[in-house]
């Protein structure tokens, strides 16, 4: 078997039944199999899926608990059969043989431990794909200064793959994010630390300290639908509180407490400019979030 792809749903199947067909339409000269984790949504996503793709022969999950998108992810490693692990998200659309594109870069490149295409937003403009830094606090200098640090280093190519050649980067989102199988086992896949959100900054970071790249790979191409699960509307509390926590254990995780300071130290500067000078208001319950956070 040459790649397991493994979707995290959580009430959303129909976002499902989109992204696979995408998948059996696009995907060419490989051997794939597809593993679908729910995250105790009570839909009936399996008989809506099944339903769709008569004859595939689709590997169901049901947990008994919404255990977040990293967890989730481990139970489709546990019984994966592929030589590489695809983490597509449900609101993905292939633009092309994308899979078989970063399965033959893993193959062909033994020094790297993820890879990840480019990605496109709903109008098929560029979106974001990767991070060239890892958090800490150059990131936070970097935020603060209105993405300086990025124009300067990284010119064009701060957030999306704009050359024609593969690039050397922090992280790979987790929308899709493929690892060698070998990898995932050695070093345990997304840690339970995390319910949502900086998981896969964390995989990565971990992957780069086994002395290994993570790698954007132009040549694939993949439409992501961001947020297609949740209510982009207004501002969405929950999300807000479960990113700043993410965050905070990415920091305790991987950070110094020294550097951990002063990246926080940073941080907070950058908010209050948000929302005292911007009078954001998501900045300033962001504001708030933190201060809970540590208390």
């Amino acid at each position: 078997m040459d790649v397991s792809i493994i979707i995290v749903n959580y009430h959303t199947a129909a976002l499902i039944v989109d992204c696979l067909r995408s998948v059996y339409e696009k995907t060419e000269g490989i051997e794939f199999e597809v593993i679908i984790v729910d995250n105790a949504s009570g839909d009936g996503y399996e008989e809506t899926i099944a339903s769709e793709f008569p004859g595939k022969d689709i590997k169901f999950i049901t947990l008994e608990e919404n255990v977040g998108f990293g967890r989730a992810n481990n139970a489709g490693f546990e019984i994966a059969k592929g030589r590489n692990l695809l983490c597509l998200n449900p609101d993905t659309i292939l633009i092309n043989n994308a899979v078989k594109i970063l399965s033959d870069y893993l193959d062909d490149n033994p020094d790297v431990g993820a890879c990840g295409g480019n990605l496109y937003d709903e109008k098929m403009k560029p979106a974001l794909s990767f991070r060239r830094m890892l958090p800490g606090i150059k990131w936070e200098l970097n935020e603060l200064l209105h993405l300086w640090i990025d124009k300067i280093q990284y010119g064009k190519n701060q957030r999306f793959n704009f050359s024609s050649e593969p690039l050397n980067v922090g992280y790979i989102t987790g929308a899709d994010l493929m690892m060698p199988k070998w990898v995932v086992e050695k070093d345990g896949g997304y840690s339970p630390d995390f319910f949502m959100y900086y998981e896969e900054t964390d995989l990565c970071c971990r992957i780069h300290r086994m002395g290994l790249r993570v790698v954007s790979v132009p040549a694939a191409e993949i439409q992501h639908l961001e947020g297609g699960s949740f209510d982009t509307s207004s501002i969405n509390y929950s999300r807000l509180q479960r990113s700043e926590r993410g965050r905070l254990t990415y920091m305790r995780r991987n950070l110094s407490g020294g550097s951990r300071y002063i990246a926080n130290a940073i941080y907070r500067a950058f908010l209050w400019s948000r929302a005292v000078l911007k009078k954001d208001e998501e900045y300033r319950f962001r504001n708030k979030i933190l201060n809970r956070l540590n208390s």
